[in-house]
């Protein structure tokens, strides 16, 4: 990292500590103000968006239309603001940046941090910031390390290991190099590395923070258990991946505290991220978030959405507003011991993708992934994953807990199908070493028909 980016993060680093103290009507004062310049912004030079937004421009963001992923990629080079700026030459980037194994943290052409969804869920979604947006967003994520209670300066480095994905055009691979420095030293891990190579370089390294998919984190947990890991981190923070509640138990009797479970996406950064009290707070003046119902409409607070919205007020050469993730989200009041006034985020039940349609018999039933959390999260030792297949339930996990068995785990499943309305469904329970990875690393709980995720 160049002088002057570091500057400029340890000034918005020091500015947003002052805005822990604002109270809600100060934050919907900023958001306002931050909304209307990105609208501006995006007005005057996003022909997508002029477009888009047609007879709307003065419309409360409420009444503007969601933007897709699909439909944001199909008019990438008329949807940022700047010209010339065009998706080929964005992906033909990040394609040389895969194939060379470059360094993801230079930026290209000078002035362009660039990343990419893996398209698990559809299309993939390539993303691009200039330097004031990046160093916001590698902020969002320093963030979760100061609500967390973790401290970070030239005088106390910020150990950090990475177990996620080296593919150099995923974000956490491009912020991770993005934030090497003196001030953190950053250790980066392939989850898909032998558990004892990854045991080794921890022990090595001794992080004072270690961040992971949860997929990742609760095997490690079992490893620091067992003896052969001995790492004590200030902090663990799983991000990328829904943490259960019995994932995050392991991790705590494993490392003596419960971890930070940080909610973060490629087109956002950081979204939300707990406090000391472990109470989620939404970074409220950096996104909107909008949980909506199957038809678009806004959700009760404390209801869980069917989808959600999000408007980046600092995205600038990429503009996001009202722009559609498939996450299960519920918001809930405010008002927290540790003082801020952000919005809480209550619950992440994952995305739409991960609930399965199985048959009924009434017709197709909608099984929710905590159907399968309520059985698997005791029987694996490390992890399981549901993989629906044409005329079957495979069902993986990552070892067994010693009071189970495959026989045992097979009826548990059966009742509770059966008690959510599925019928004919044969189920193949198997024990596995390793449960199956996206190509960015991630383990997904449910993978469904024909997805590919």
């Amino acid at each position: 990292m160049d002088i002057a980016m570091l500057s400029r993060l340890l000034g918005l680093r020091f500015a947003w500590r002052g805005r822990d103290r604002w109270d809600a009507v100060q934050i919907a004062e900023h958001q306002e103000k931050a909304l209307r310049e990105l609208r501006r912004v995006a007005y005057s030079g996003s022909e997508f968006y002029r477009r888009h937004h047609a007879g709307l421009l003065d419309a409360p963001l409420e009444q503007l239309p969601v933007v897709t992923k699909a439909e944001l990629m199909a008019n990438f080079d008329q949807a940022v603001t700047v010209p010339g700026l065009r998706l080929a030459d964005v992906e033909h980037h990040l394609q040389t940046l895969s194939e060379s194994g470059g360094d993801p943290g230079i930026p290209w052409k000078g002035r362009w941090w660039a990343a990419a969804t893996a398209g698990t869920t559809g299309r993939r979604g390539t993303f691009i910031w200039d330097r004031s947006e990046w160093t916001t967003v590698l902020a969002s994520y320093a963030r979760a390390n100061d609500w967390a209670g973790i401290s970070a300066g030239l005088s106390h480095p910020l150990k950090v290991a990475v177990v996620s994905s080296r593919v150099p055009t995923h974000q956490s691979a491009v912020v991770g190099a993005s934030l090497r420095s003196r001030m953190v030293p950053t250790l980066r891990l392939d989850v898909t590395a032998p558990m004892k190579e990854t045991v080794a370089a921890l022990n090595d390294f001794q992080p004072r923070s270690l961040v992971g998919y949860a997929s990742a984190l609760r095997p490690l947990a079992a490893e620091q258990r067992a003896g052969r890991l001995d790492v004590a981190p200030e902090a663990v923070m799983s991000a990328s991946e829904v943490l259960s509640a019995q994932a995050a138990a392991e991790m705590e009797a494993a490392w003596g505290s419960r971890p930070f479970d940080v909610y973060a996406a490629t087109e956002t950064a950081g979204i939300a991220s707990p406090c000391i009290y472990r109470k989620s707070h939404v970074y409220e003046d950096l996104v909107i978030v909008e949980p909506v119902d199957q038809a678009g409409a806004p959700v009760p607070m404390g209801t869980v959405g069917a989808r959600l919205l999000v408007t980046v007020l600092f995205s600038r050469t990429l503009p996001l507003i009202r722009y559609e993730m498939s996450d299960r989200v519920g918001l809930g009041g405010r008002g927290c011991p540790c003082g801020r006034s952000f919005a809480l985020l209550q619950t992440v039940e994952g995305r739409v993708e991960d609930v399965l349609l199985l048959p009924g018999r009434q017709g197709p039933v909608s099984v929710h992934p905590n159907v399968f959390h309520n059985v698997l999260d005791k029987a694996a030792v490390a992890g399981w994953q549901v993989i629906q297949e044409p005329s079957a339930l495979r069902v993986l996990l990552v070892g067994l807990a010693r009071d189970h068995s495959v026989e045992r785990v097979h009826a548990e499943l059966v009742a509770a199908l059966t008690s959510s309305g599925v019928v004919g469904t044969q189920l193949d329970v198997q024990v596995v070493e390793s449960v199956e990875r996206t190509a960015l690393g991630k383990a997904p709980l449910v993978r469904g028909l024909l997805r590919g995720s």
